[in-house]
């Protein structure tokens, strides 16, 4: 929103050398008015943009000279000057620019001097330069003659011949050195930049120079220059080693150069085609020519060269017009040939992305030639030649592509083909629309699915050529589909796009066609009411998609609709006001202004409510229940398109009210844009302030009337202060004591961003508001308590803050608090809480940067701080401050390092040394090592600081480095010596290095060991030991404690040496004055990351190490030290051998995913300049496929392990992109052939980097279903992009096939059918493919289909549904008939089971894939599957008991239960389907035959039982469901009843009938039902009362529970005696002991079952509330116990509903029906939930409150009565509605005494505060119940503020009741015990004792408001009485921080 100011533009300044500067003095004249005068001033100046000034002055001076008419000597000299000048500038000057542009207007007279004068000033420096590093300048200077500038153009005419010869010698000289130089990455990439630049000079010669039209002289030396150039540019074309874009520029200049030497011109086109064709007859072309591209005119052309060959054919002939005739537009059909031949070849990214862009540019060529070509070619290139067929194959299989550069090109070639389409019909001038390709190609484009991402382009492209009314005639629906697409947002952006496109042309179509403006209620309908319906009724992420990418682009197209949607949506708006899970037309009311106001169509926020909705609305919205409504409401009050726009009275008032309940929200996506938005805001008030302030003082008396003079400038000002004001009191009092963490990062965000968006003025600028100004001790000490929480975004924010606020608020004056506060950071740093050393790095640094050490620290500092101007004075402070730190804390480390060399475990116990590593580390990144003045100092404190770190790292990478460091503990006490810890380290040492494999442990050569001889051989390792801690106290020393200290030391070392690298200067030799760090110094670091990263075997350690060699292997590679550049290639080699060799001594870790060798290599790799050839990645891949392939030998077991883990590592590395892709069909043969190794590794690792090869391949799985087709690709795209894999996976399908099941019944497992099935399983064919693709998916159908005759379950169930996608969706009733025909009869004799369940997996997958697709309806296909259903019929045996086989059995019957669902529409005789084909009578047979009836005789050890009884299940459901429905009432002749089904002793069949009942049930209680319930299930209360009473099921009698609670009590309660002889009042206490003692679901149920009969009986006569009025008290305790924060969510969410159903009975009843305790005690509860951390909960507890609010005696109570709001202000309302029904009940008095106690945290023992200051120290990984989003002191604020009001309205006073006498004298007695814990505190307590100390805070303000309210109440305050300022009145009340007065007890 903010105003960016304009980059200032560099100018360097131009200089002459001393002779010309001599004759400039000699020929200037004394009154400075001619030309040397002129240039003598202005070479004089230093200021580049000055000179420019001058330089503007030169040709009006010379047309005043021209009127002399003659050139005098002094103008040629200075002409001559002039040239040097413009020669030695360099090529991004401006100068340059200017002074060509100046003399481009010189007079015509002195034109030939000034011409003569740069050519002899160009000659002088094309002979004078002869060093190769300057040739650059040279070329650049020729490069800019030819730019625009005649007289340089001249110059160059004038030397074509030297000019030529300089280009041909220094490009064979660079190229030379570039050879040379191989491996020196910086050199070699400005060498091959000064080629390229080169070689397009030369091309820019020969297009731009008229010499060359005149060249036929064979032997001129200008011709000998260009045959040369031409033989470099072939060398250059078919060098790989080169750069691609030298390689691709050179193609354009071979190609050039041979149009402008080739004579004749008619024959170009017939020799190009020879050379792309590599059919060139060496006798028919010149000799020169065969001279200087011999070898392209063989038969062995490299790909590449080729590809750009073709690049420079588009690109330099001339196409326009088909001026070459019949020749060129067979040249264009044999380019695209050789295009679409290297297409199938081309694997490499950056090729394939050259390929994609000549192949768009080959069309934009044939667009030109089609404009006036033959018919020939029009025939050739129309839609349905060969040529656009297989463009269109090129689209289709690359518009999908990862690149979004490749798939631009794939729009732009579509669109092209059309164009190309439209040309060759041109005249026949047929409809393009009714043109049978076009409609074909729209067909079938709307066929597709909308996952795919090229549909919305094509689409768009043919919108824009045949209009959008022919698309809507073939979709009508379409807005709607693709609005239903826009919840994905990879797809948002082009579904967006093509509706844009879509409406537009909708638009003007309409409105052409129209004759009044009734038109756009049509567009209205077709574009907006889907629009409305998505925001209204849509899911959350498609409504915040659908506002940001196509409401706005709507709005833009047609500002009107606005008006039109806002008023559907208010009159909406109050009927669906939306939910925690929904926006309701509130929420889409809101989203459409906001999006009207930012894009400009809405003028103000206060025109909004004043003219299209209410500002109480939007006061609702700022406080719904569902979040995107409350940002889209504070959008709407803080986005403008103008950003100097005037914040109203209004927008203030409702962001001060926002404020105060939405900064604590869970979410960080809300938090966000929270934050962003106030910002926009405040950018708004300090740029309209500006335009106050102009206002203010121009005082003009005639100013325009606008919004800005509604009110004087100065009132608005004052208001904008205030508000500011305002707004920092509400976010300092967010910081109090106890604030969750989401509050704290909110207000220090927004604080961050005021502080930011005001600045500290400047000058005379003025600023509205200053933060600084606000800031006192208290808010300053506030800002550093937030440097102690335990999460870091926290402490950065408050950090940062800090640093913005101006130094004098320090407020650390005295020494003693400054040595105090140095001396807690330094405590902190050796603290056993890693979260403890981070806030050790803040203090720290907050005192280096503010200059508050201690002055005793200066003696750290030998050198005396020099004097310096004050901005180097600053920085010079920072640094000695930093040293001092710094060596401080080394000498501290020094010690701890000594003495952890002889005891790691006390070190790991007291002094853990990651923490002053970490804070050394801080302290160095704060600084900016490049400009230190101390450096003599820093040298020998860098050389210490590596020398102690390898020391720390020496003493913890034992631990690291053994097997197993997560259980490990190497004992030693202080009594035992270095020597005796050097045993330990020898008994940990790595026992899975490179023998693993190889030979087995043997622990003890005896049949058993002895656990005593064990313990005594290593007496030393144990799980835990006792050591003395921090403070003397003995604590237990775990493996978890030693192991964190040692990796977290390990991680701060990496982290720190790769800072050091990165930070540091280096010094090129040891005697260098600069630079801190030696290459010997930079070679040890590698050293040292090399040894743990190979040899380290715990990750965190291992991957930190990693992120440290990053930062060092990025500084070699850019290092000009060529000994340090080549140390990466050194190492990569080194251990690609380690690993090939195998050496059973080696070190490397052969287990853990290879431990961190993976890391080592990636960092290595991805670290080489990507702008390269990539050498060494290549080299290295190439390697690691050949150690991962299959060998026969045994040794290359571990070598094989480890390329296969590296490979997973590089092909999930993001920053290798598109670079790895070609290598990805090896990794894939790897894999897929190492899943078939013997060894348990090679196939862990195989499986490993397969699953890596398929989120490479498909994509981060994006969905549920895991084959989902957001996540995979049409067979032809797959293979297309990866051709060797189809015969790959073909040959080894087949073989599989050939051996999964052997005719002898012998178990033959194929390991590798798993992967095959897995890749091809996410193949599908697609409608676009060509019918005769040489890639076709049909070779792989009938090996997938005998894969399902596998022995193996998994292995059918695999193949069923890998066949799924490779048969098209119209072929699958025919592929079901044969699948069919292939099961066996009933008669055949001899059948395996497991054939047949293959086949039938097969049918039922490619069954269900039909029913899930959009053809369900067509009548064609009901056709085809009526045909199916009577094939089924031919094998209904199956489903019989003549099989034998429950498991074919179940899926038999699955398949006939998918048929029952797919055939349910009726036929033309009106009779369904299934009916007409006697289908259900066949379903009845099976199932009055089946188990159901007859009963079992199995048991649960029969294979296939529970599927078996599950589908038949499902089958007798809908039979029952199919006779029911067309019987009606008289449903008598079902072929089994429900209560059978519910009898049934198999709980998987009773389960599987109550879940359909339930559906039922549920459907009818929520009103969803059409029909309500079915008469089949009316008066079945009673069967549910028996079911209840005799279920054991836990799962059965969870439903049984919960249709009961469907179920209207009336109609079961008065039969509970009948049916399971209990009164209502037992049945009652029975559902309430369930409640009480089973498991947390049924416990629910049962719990919102009793609440729903006792609610039942409150609203039925007296008599029977009566009965069960005994029982309420059992209920309210039930509700009590469910709401206890350690209850799953399902329990507490009954508790929440349960209140919400009771709550007009017993919470807001006028006449309470339970006692208050009791009542209070619910409320209690209401108010604990609104303090839940799950934010469904407090959802849930918050439509209680809302309930509650709603009803007739209380909605007066609020303003928000009937509206959704969060459980923030819920919290508040309850309070509210609480004190006012307190009042109504007339029960103030004794209610007053528990809300008391309730705000005194009465319950809560203060005894747990003093034990825990007394308590040892905290385990490492203790876990504690902590709620992070409930805060204390908000409650008790919002309770403070209510009972204030209530008792200030009140004219009632108790009169001293016992009750508030006890609560003063324990508040009283707390002040005292808390004043007393105070003292004992250490001091900077708020650092050290960060918990208790916040602890203390809280229950003395919760004291100290107690005895407020108390003494209120009294009417005594005076002195004596502790007060709470903060909280004088209601109105301070609001505010949250309550000052801790320590003195007031």
């Amino acid at each position: 929103m903010g105003v960016k100011k304009k980059k200032e533009t560099q100018v360097t300044s131009l200089t002459v050398c001393h002779q010309d500067l001599e004759t400039l003095r000699s020929l200037a004249d004394v009154e400075g008015k001619n030309l040397a005068s002129l240039l003598l001033h202005c070479v004089q100046l230093t200021d580049g943009v000055s000179q420019i000034h001058y330089v503007k002055q030169i040709v009006p001076l010379l047309e005043k000279a021209n009127k002399n008419g003659k050139c005098d000597p002094t103008i040629r000299s200075c002409l001559d000057i002039l040239a040097g000048i413009y020669l030695s500038l360099n090529l991004k000057n401006p100068l340059k620019k200017v002074l060509a542009s100046s003399l481009n207007d010189l007079p015509e007279f002195f034109l030939t001097e000034a011409t003569q004068s740069f050519t002899s000033r160009l000659q002088e420096e094309l002979n004078t330069t002869t060093d190769l590093y300057s040739y650059r300048k040279v070329i650049d200077n020729i490069s800019s003659c030819m730019e625009n500038f005649d007289l340089g153009r001249s110059g160059v005419n004038n030397l074509l011949e030297n000019v030529l010869h300089y280009l041909q010698k220094s490009l064979i000289e660079i190229s030379e050195e570039n050879r040379k130089l191989a491996g020196n990455h910086i050199v070699q990439t400005q060498l091959m930049n000064d080629l390229l630049v080169g070689i397009r000079v030369s091309v820019m010669l020969v297009q731009k120079v008229q010499g060359f039209q005149r060249l036929h002289l064979k032997s001129s030396p200008t011709w000998q220059s260009m045959c040369g150039l031409l033989s470099i540019f072939t060398k250059f074309l078919s060098d790989d080693d080169l750069l691609q874009t030298i390689q691709s520029t050179s193609g354009l200049a071979v190609i050039l150069f041979i149009k402008a030497m080739f004579h004749p011109p008619e024959k170009i086109a017939d020799l190009i085609s020879s050379l792309l064709l590599r059919s060139v007859d060496h006798t028919s072309i010149p000799e020169w020519l065969l001279n200087c591209c011999r070898s392209l005119c063989g038969a062995d052309v490299s790909q590449s060269a080729l590809l750009f060959l073709c690049q420079g054919t588009l690109t330099m002939l001339d196409w326009q017009d088909g001026r070459m005739g019949p020749s060129g537009e067979a040249l264009l059909l044999d380019t695209v040939r050789v295009l679409f031949t290297l297409s199938s070849q081309i694997k490499e990214s950056t090729l394939e992305m050259f390929l994609s862009r000549i192949l768009a540019s080959w069309t934009n060529s044939a667009i030109q030639v089609l404009e006036s070509s033959s018919p020939s070619l029009k025939d050739r290139l129309n839609g349905n030649s060969d040529v656009v067929r297989r463009l269109l194959e090129y689209v289709y299989t690359h518009w999908e592509h990862p690149l979004d550069a490749l798939r631009h090109q794939t729009k732009t070639i579509f669109r092209n083909i059309l164009q190309m389409h439209q040309l060759a019909l041109q005249e026949s001038g047929s409809d393009l629309a009714a043109d049978g390709f076009i409609f074909q190609l729209t067909e079938s484009l709307l066929r597709l699915e909308w996952h795919s991402k090229g549909k919305y382009t094509c689409l768009g492209c043919l919108v824009d050529y045949i209009g959008i009314e022919h698309i809507l005639a073939l979709a009508k629906t379409i807005p709607s589909q693709i609005l239903e697409v826009m919840g994905d947002q990879s797809l948002v952006p082009y579904a967006s796009d093509l509706l844009e496109t879509m409406f537009k042309s909708h638009k003007s179509c309409l409105k052409s066609q129209a004759v009044d403006s009734t038109w756009i209620d049509k567009w209205h309908e077709t574009w907006v009411s889907p629009l409305l319906f998505i925001l209204c009724e849509g899911n959350l992420d498609q409504k915040s998609y659908v506002i940001d990418y196509y409401l706005s682009k709507l709005l833009n197209c047609n500002p009107e609709s606005l008006s039109y949607m806002v008023k559907i949506l208010q009159t909406s708006a109050d009927a669906k006001t939306g939910s925690y899970d929904s926006r309701g037309a509130l929420g889409a009311l809101m989203a459409c202004l906001r999006t009207a106001r930012a894009h400009g169509h809405l003028q103000s926020a206060t025109d909004a409510w004043r003219d299209l909705v209410s500002s109480a609305r939007i006061k609702q919205g700022l406080i719904h229940q569902h979040c995107q409504v409350r940002i889209d409401t504070l959008g709407l009050l803080c986005e403008s398109n103008r950003s100097t726009e005037i914040v109203s009275t209004e927008e203030m008032e409702c962001i001060q009210f926002f404020i105060t309940y939405n900064l604590n929200s869970q979410s960080p996506g809300v938090r966000q844009q929270i934050c962003s938005l106030l910002k926009k805001l405040f950018c708004r008030i300090q740029e309209s302030s500006q335009v106050l302030y102009k206002l203010e003082q121009s005082k003009s008396k005639h100013e325009p009337e606008n919004e800005l003079t509604r009110q004087h400038p100065s009132v608005s000002l004052q208001q904008y202060k205030n508000f500011m004001s305002s707004i920092c009191n509400s976010l300092f009092e967010a910081l109090f004591p106890g604030s969750s963490y989401p509050t704290r990062f909110s207000a220090l965000t927004i604080l961050g961003s005021i502080a930011e968006v005001f600045p500290v003025p400047e000058g005379r600028v003025q600023t509205v508001y200053q933060l600084s100004h606000d800031i006192d001790v208290g808010r300053f000490q506030t800002l550093m308590e937030c440097l102690t929480g335990t999460f870091e975004e926290v402490k950065i924010l408050a950090f940062d803050l800090l640093m913005k606020l101006p130094k004098t608020f320090v407020q650390f004056q005295d020494s003693e608090k400054l040595q105090g506060l140095f001396q807690a950071a330094l405590e902190l740093s050796t603290s056993t809480k890693p979260y403890d050393c981070v806030t050790a790095s803040y203090l720290l640094n907050f005192l280096i940067w503010q200059n508050a050490l201690p002055s005793s620290l200066s003696a750290y500092l030998k050198t005396q701080r020099v004097a310096c101007g004050d901005g180097d004075k600053s920085a010079a402070l920072v640094e000695s401050n930093t040293l001092i730190v710094i060596k401080c804390l080394l000498e501290n480390l020094e010690e701890e390092v000594s003495r952890a060399e002889n005891s790691l475990l006390q070190a790991a116990a007291s002094f853990p040394m990651y923490g002053r590593v970490h804070c050394i580390t801080g302290a160095l990144r704060k600084l900016a090592l490049n400009s230190l003045q101390l450096v003599n100092e820093w040298r020998p404190v860098v050389e210490k600081l590596l020398v102690t770190s390898y020391r720390l790292s020496a003493v913890v990478s034992p631990v690291i480095q053994s097997s197993s460091p997560e259980g490990l503990i190497p004992m030693d006490t202080d009594a035992e010596s270095a020597s005796r810890l050097q045993t330990i380290l020898n008994e940990i040492q790595p026992r899975d290095t490179n023998d693993y494999f190889n030979r087995a442990k043997i622990l003890k050569e005896c049949d058993s060991f002895d656990l005593e001889d064990l313990s005594a051989s290593v007496p030393n390792i144990d799980t835990s030991a006792e050591i003395k801690g921090k403070e003397g106290k003995t604590c237990d020393v775990t493996a978890q404690m030693v192991l964190v200290c040692c990796w977290r030391s390990m991680k701060e070392v990496a982290l720190l040496l790769g800072s050091l690298c990165q930070l540091l200067p280096m010094r090129s030799v040891p005697e260098s004055p600069d630079g801190l760090l030696t290459v010997e110094q930079v070679k040890e670091i590698g050293d040292y990351f090399k040894q743990h990263l190979l040899q380290s075997r715990h990750r965190g350690a291992f991957e930190l190490a990693y992120t440290g060699f990053v930062k060092l292997t990025e500084i070699l590679n850019r290092c000009p030290d060529l000994s340090l550049q080549k140390l990466p290639e050194e190492w990569l080699w080194n251990v690609l051998e380690e690993i090939r060799c195998s050496d059973p001594s080696s070190k490397l870790c052969a287990t853990r995913r290879s431990a961190g060798i993976p890391f080592y290599i990636q960092a290595l790799l991805a670290s080489e300049p990507k702008k390269g050839k990539m050498d060494l990645l290549k080299i290295t891949m190439k390697e690691l496929i050949s150690l991962a392939g299959p060998t026969d030998d045994s040794q290359s077991t571990v070598p094989k392990v480890h390329a296969l883990n590296i490979l997973r590592a590089l092909f999930r590395d993001t920053r290798l992109g598109e670079i790895i892709t070609p290598y990805i069909a090896d990794g894939a043969k790897a894999a897929i052939l190492g899943f078939t190794s013997p060894v348990w590794a090679v196939r862990n690792s195989s499986t490993l980097l397969f699953s890596t090869l398929i989120t490479r391949i498909f994509g981060v799985k994006r969905g549920k279903d895991e084959l989902s087709k957001k996540n995979r690709m049409t067979g032809s795209e797959f293979f297309s992009r990866f051709p060797e894999l189809y015969p790959f996976l073909l040959k080894q399908l087949e073989t599989v096939a050939n051996t999964v099941d052997s005719d002898t019944g012998e178990l033959n497992h194929h390991p590798s059918m798993f992967l095959l099935l897995l890749v091809l399983g996410r193949l599908y064919p697609s409608p676009m493919d060509g019918a005769c693709s040489a890639l076709s998916m049909a070779p792989f159908i009938p090996f997938i289909m005998r894969c399902g005759c596998s022995p193996v379950y998994r292995s059918r169930e695999m193949a069923a549904r890998a066949l799924v996608p490779f048969v098209m969706m119209d072929e699958i009733p025919d592929t079901i008939r044969t699948l069919l025909a292939k099961l066996p009869d009933c008669t055949d004799q001899c059948f395996r089971q497991n054939h047949i369940h293959g086949t039938l997996l097969q049918v039922f997958h490619l069954l269900q894939a039909f029913s899930d697709s959009k053809y369900r309806m067509n009548t064609y296909f009901q056709q085809e599957l009526a045909d199916v259903a009577v094939c089924t019929k031919a094998k209904i045996w199956l489903a019989k008991r003549q099989n034998p086989c429950l498991v074919t059995r179940a899926v038999y019957i699955d398949i006939l239960f998918l048929l029952t669902c797919c055939l349910d529409k009726p036929s033309k005789d009106n009779r369904p389907v299934l009916e007409h084909l006697g289908f259900w009578e066949e379903v009845r047979r099976i199932i009055l035959g089946s188990e159901l009836i007859t009963g079992f005789s199995y048991t649960f050890t029969v294979p296939g039982l529970p599927q078996y009884l599950q589908s038949l299940t499902k089958l007798a459901i809908a039979a029952v469901w199919a006779v029911a429905a067309q019987a009606g009432e008289q449903a008598r002749d079902v072929p089994i009843s429900f209560s059978r089904l519910l009898e049934s002793s198999f709980p998987e069949v009773r389960l599987l009938t109550l879940e359909a009942l339930l559906e039922r049930f549920s459907a009818a209680a929520s009103g969803l039902g059409e029909k309500g319930l079915p008469p089949l299930l009316w008066n079945t209360g009673g069967t549910f009362l028996m079911l209840a009473v005799k279920e054991s099921h836990p799962e059965c009698l969870c439903k049984i529970l919960k249709i009961l609670h469907c179920m209207d009590p009336s109609e079961w309660l008065p039969q509970t005696e009948r049916c399971v002889h209990l009164t209502p009042k037992e049945f009652l206490i029975w559902t309430m002991d369930i409640a009480s003692n089973e498991r947390s679901e049924i416990q629910s149920e049962a719990l919102r079952l009793a609440s729903k009969v006792i609610a039942h009986h409150m609203q039925t006569c007296e008599e029977t509330r009566d009965l069960v009025a005994p029982n309420l008290k059992q209920w309210v305790q039930l509700v009590l116990s469910s709401c206890e924060d350690h209850l799953p969510t399902k329990s507490r969410l009954a508790a929440a509903e349960v209140l919400t159903s009771t709550a007009p009975f017993f919470l807001t009843n006028p006449h309470p029906i339970l006692g208050l305790q009791d009542t209070l005690a619910l409320w209690k509860c209401v108010l604990t939930l609104l303090q839940s951390e799950e934010q469904v909960i407090r959802d849930a507890a918050t439509e209680t409150v809302m309930t509650a609010m709603s009803q007739e005696n209380t909605c007066q109570s609020t303003e928000f009565a009937f509206c959704r709001v969060d459980a923030s202000i819920a919290l508040d309302l309850a309070l509210a509605v609480l004190c006012d029904l307190l009042q109504q009940w007339d029960q103030l008095a004794p209610g007053l005494p528990v809300l008391l106690g309730w705000l005194l945290g009465e319950g809560d023992d203060l005894t747990v505060c003093v034990e825990s200051m007394h308590q040892v120290e905290d385990y490492l990984f203790e876990k504690t119940e902590v709620n992070f989003w409930a805060e204390t002191l908000i409650f008790m604020k919002y309770l403070y503020k209510h009972l204030f009001r209530l008792l200030s309205k009140s004219s009632w006073r108790p009169l001293s009741p016992e009750r508030l006498c006890h609560l003063q004298r324990t508040a009283s007695e707390q002040c005292h015990l808390l004043s007393q814990l105070f003292r004992e505190l250490p001091p900077a307590a708020e650092f050290l004792k960060t918990v208790e100390f916040t602890r203390l805070r809280i229950r003395e303000e919760r004291a100290l408001a107690c005895l407020r309210l108390l003494a209120f109440l009294e009417g005594k305050e005076g002195e004596d009485t502790p007060v709470l300022r903060a909280l004088d009145s209601p109105a301070a009340g609001n505010q949250l921080t309550l000052p801790r007065t320590e003195t007031a007890c």
